[in-house]
């Protein structure tokens, strides 16, 4: 994340301990509850010009332990046509569980989510990481589907909520100082998901890709 660094200010180090899987609202949650402005995050979000959601922030106990809640909440879903979400977000999967977790099929190329970006009113280091953390996707999927990066369109990842969780995460970081990220192990799981594509191995061959392409470990 070195678009981050700035040298007159001092650097700072965001460790993600992820032994139970990690979400895009668990980050921004996380990071909310390490200080994050929440009034920058919602003015921020605001100058996207996306709607069809609102955002819920609170507390919760998870495991007996008091955690920041964060989640964005599709209208539609409200009306009884949204998805089945799982605000466990553990990303491990039983080998006799057969998780659905499928969003509203919206479907958009890279070039529509930069579009989106560009939009927002936010310093050009946030706009910069949460472009290149959907280029990561796009990377992954093109090479997963064996068809160009600007042919990949979005279909989880497209979604209204997912476009709010990684912008949230990018401006969230930036509201911070995070001049760097280390990661731990990730738990990715085992068994099947059923997304667009059909019913996939875990982890799912983009998820796959990811952690190859940057040196992610995996564990069950």
């Amino acid at each position: 994340m070195s678009q981050f660094t700035n040298q007159e200010k001092e650097e700072k180090l965001l460790y993600l301990e992820c032994y139970s899987g990690i979400s895009g609202d668990m980050t921004v949650g996380a990071l909310l509850d390490l200080g994050a402005s929440r009034n920058v995050l919602e003015e921020t979000l605001k100058s996207l010009g996306v709607g069809g959601y609102h955002l819920h922030f609170g507390r919760k106990l998870k495991c007996g332990i008091d955690a920041y809640d964060f989640d964005v909440h599709l209208e539609e879903e409200e009306h009884g046509h949204g998805h089945d979400h799982d605000h466990d977000h553990n990303h491990g999967h039983d080998h006799n569980h057969d998780h659905t977790h499928s969003h509203p099929h919206i479907h958009r190329n890279i070039q529509d989510i930069f579009e989106i970006i560009d939009r927002m009113h936010s310093e050009e280091p946030v706009k910069e990481l949460a472009r290149k953390m959907f280029r990561i996707v796009a990377e992954a999927e093109s090479k997963a589907h064996g068809i160009p990066v600007e042919e990949v369109h979005f279909h989880e990842v497209g979604a209204v909520d997912s476009i709010v969780d990684i912008i949230s995460v990018a401006v969230c970081m930036y509201d911070l100082g995070i001049t760097d990220v280390v990661v731990s192990s990730l738990a990715e799981g085992r068994g099947y998901v059923r997304c667009q594509h059909g019913v996939m191995p875990v982890p799912v061959p983009a998820t796959a890709n990811i952690a190859a392409s940057h040196g992610l470990e995996l564990k069950l």
